[in-house]
């Protein structure tokens, strides 16, 4: 029987699974349940960092053998967090203060391992499209935007209001992959 893999995911985000596979890094996934709620005046880098290193550090407490991946994604825009919508009427309102703008998409990513804590982040740029109200109404029905910061996934159907994008597309998807193979490479986990 071949070894278990030395990585646990702390994600349920089967985007986040994708990206590994596709990647080629073999993990485990063992989600966190941690509250996601910024602190005042915080960053979404700060606040994606953090968040990040609460998931990674509440799997490592449950699996202190493993070494623990976890990450945050966040989208702002004027210093306004949008992290996933609470509602319909929460999504679209996400979708029209994006409409025409740019926008930044962080996501934070933890490795804890034996003997380190490595934290990091990697921020995209993102600009859409002026999107009309039958257009925002329609993808908030599809239900597609209610579990995604920023009420849109880059890989579905938003796909198509995306006027440009400077930075790491797997980022704006959820999980840096360049950055994280960099971070296992450097501990010597890849």
């Amino acid at each position: 029987m071949p070894p278990a893999p030395a990585i646990v995911l702390a994600s349920a985000s089967p985007r986040r699974e994708q990206l590994l596979r596709e990647a080629g890094i073999e993990f485990l996934v063992c989600p966190a349940r941690v509250p996601e709620i910024p602190e005042s005046g915080e960053s979404g880098r700060a606040f994606a960092e953090r968040m990040a290193n609460e998931k990674a550090r509440a799997v490592r407490q449950a699996m202190p053998e493993r070494t623990i991946l976890a990450a945050d994604t966040v989208v702002w825009l004027d210093d306004e967090l949008l992290l996933k919508p609470q509602d319909a009427i929460d999504a679209a309102r996400m979708l029209r203060l994006l409409s025409g703008r740019r926008h930044l998409v962080t996501t934070g990513v933890c490795l804890i391992g034996e003997g380190f804590e490595d934290v990091r982040s990697e921020t995209s740029t993102v600009e859409f499209a002026p999107l009309r109200k039958e257009e925002i109404d329609g993808y908030v029905e599809s239900g597609e935007p209610m579990d995604k910061a920023g009420a849109y996934a880059i890989q579905g159907g938003a796909a198509r209001w995306i006027l440009d994008l400077e930075g790491d597309y797997s980022n704006v998807v959820g999980l840096p992959v360049g950055l994280v193979r960099r971070m296992l490479t450097e501990h010597g986990m890849l």
